[in-house]
């Protein structure tokens, strides 16, 4: 199991942001997150939105650094991918 970071690529809130995710357990991206001040708020379902400021010291704890396409290739890997139809479907339930 590994926890992966892209670059903070993604623009929003007058930020540049990176997804943090596991390839293999949402327990461990959790425990991660949780052990390395990263507010609950910031998980999106299959990934916490980290912002640039922080990208280097989660890779200095741990987190691998990889690519937006190499990440998304692992996390549809490791089963845990939430696809736009199942995000829009999940948040109406709610």
């Amino acid at each position: 199991m590994t926890v992966l970071i892209d670059p903070p690529l993604w623009p929003a809130h007058g930020r540049l942001w990176s997804h943090l995710v596991s390839d293999a357990s949402l327990a461990e991206l959790h425990a991660f997150a949780r052990a390395n001040g990263v507010p609950a708020r910031g998980f999106d379902l299959d990934h916490y939105d980290v912002p640039e400021d922080v990208h280097a010291a989660l890779v200095a704890a741990g987190a691998v650094p990889v690519g937006a396409g190499e990440l998304l290739r692992r996390l549809r890997a490791g089963g845990l991918r939430v696809t736009a139809a199942q995000r829009r479907e999940r948040r109406a339930r709610g």
